[in-house]
């Protein structure tokens, strides 16, 4: 089966550049330089760098600042969140965190703002201590991970600064390439997990096939090994039919794979990005075995963010009908993406993109060898994109056409603004590279 990547490579492998003439590239390089010339006159000061919720979107949750007074009852189900104690989570915020991650409440621990943080965490446990019965990761010679990429980079950083060998797997329309997980995994116990964002996966947007969770629940793989099953988008969705996403600890309960998944999710792109609350969720088994390490270093989370935070968004309907407010400022934004490379990009064989229902992110493939001068020449221009390469691990892009597109955090007009700018690029790096390709 032709993979997504395999299918874009097909589709780019003639620009409108390479169809030109001597005499026509030559021209259409030189107007290209001038258009160039032109917008650096300009001084832009554009940033499209990360996935950040613009300020009317966090402004949105303004009102849950009202709910916490110096007047307010600070118990929750008999929880006193004004001391110590409740280490887990108070009742009201692990319902919620049950509800998001799908899992029973006495499975989740609510904790600080960063779902980061708790992946990083329960990572070093592993590396130190190892999974039950098996040798602490530190210890033995090799230690690989897969990396689903294009993905997140700070997910990539995790493993890698541990001195886990991240190893790339490409993304598919229905997520990892799951012939080459699961070939990778039955072959070599040395992988000992890997990194999921399953639903409007960043950047791609793309949602994990019911094949793919199945897939990846069952499969034969090291008796260690742990997917961090990173649910950030769980929520966010552009439109009122959102994509589905299978319930992946159903499918390892079933075969005996339960401790296998370690899933996290946060509200950082909910209510307020760094002061949120953040959730994990697994088998009982592994939130008891992972508290454990936790509670060394922890007495209890902000149990009165926590507070805040379940009486603002009391259930998912709550949540559901919150982020309807989100969707409303973001889907002007993407459809700026769409419209902006359509128009200036549409049938020039110069670049495909995602087309996401959600999430936060669109995914951009130029032609080979583009990426890291496309973001070099936008940079010059004024506008800041994610750099090139990012999106792979170790930043090591290894056809260097892959950009990841933030559209979230800018207005629209601003946004608009910086496209046209990517588009630019994007002409006169595919033209440029034809002509080197004419010269070789």
């Amino acid at each position: 089966m032709q993979t997504e990547y395999e299918r874009v490579e097909a589709e780019l492998l003639q620009t409108m550049y390479e169809r030109m003439s001597d005499a026509e590239l030559d021209a259409a390089i030189l107007e290209l330089e001038r258009e160039v010339d032109e917008v650096k006159a300009k001084g832009l000061k554009l940033d499209m760098a990360r996935g950040k919720p613009s300020p009317q979107q966090v402004d949105i949750s303004r009102p849950m600042l009202d709910l916490l007074t110096s007047d307010s009852d600070l118990f929750d189900e008999g929880i006193d969140c004004s001391n110590y104690g409740c280490f887990d989570g108070i009742p009201s915020a692990r319902r919620l965190a049950g509800e998001f991650l799908d899992v029973p409440a006495e499975q989740t621990i609510v904790l600080g703002s960063s779902s980061l943080n708790i992946m990083q965490s329960v990572l070093i446990h592993y590396w130190e201590k190892g999974v039950p019965g098996y040798t602490p990761w530190y210890k033995l010679p090799h230690v690989k991970w897969l990396c689903p990429s294009p993905g997140y980079d700070r997910h990539f950083g995790l493993t890698q600064d541990l001195g886990i060998e991240n190893i790339p797997v490409r993304m598919t329309d229905e997520g990892p390439d799951m012939d080459e997980v699961e070939y990778l995994c039955a072959k070599d116990d040395s992988i000992k997990g890997m990194f999921c964002v399953p639903k409007y996966s960043n950047p791609t947007g793309i949602t994990y096939s019911d094949e793919t969770v199945r897939r990846l629940a069952v499969m034969k793989a090291a008796p260690d090994f742990r997917i961090v099953w990173d649910n950030a988008y769980a929520v966010h969705d552009l439109f009122d039919e959102t994509d589905h996403l299978m319930n992946i600890h159903d499918c390892a309960r079933e075969v005996g794979n339960e401790d296998r998944i370690l899933e996290v999710a946060s509200t950082s792109k909910i209510t307020f990005p760094g002061a949120g609350i953040a959730f994990f969720g697994s088998s009982a088994a592994n939130v008891e075995e992972v508290a454990r390490t936790l509670q060394v270093g922890l007495i209890s989370a902000n149990k009165l963010n926590q507070l805040m935070h379940a009486r603002f968004l009391p259930d998912m309907d709550a949540v559901k009908a919150h982020m309807r407010k989100h969707a409303e400022f973001l889907r002007p934004r993407f459809a700026a993406v769409e419209r902006k490379l359509t128009e200036g990009l549409g049938g020039t064989g110069c670049g495909r993109w995602s087309h996401p229902r959600g999430g936060y992110f669109v995914s951009f493939d130029g032609p080979k060898g583009s990426a890291k001068r496309v973001w070099q020449l936008c940079s010059d221009m004024g506008v800041t994109l994610t750099p090139a390469g990012a999106t792979w691990p170790g930043g090591a892009d290894p056809d260097d056409t892959n950009i990841r597109i933030a559209p979230t955090y800018p207005s629209v007009e601003e946004l608009e603004a910086a496209l046209d700018v990517l588009v630019l690029a994007v002409k006169l790096v595919s033209a440029r590279i034809a002509r080197e390709e004419r010269a070789a």
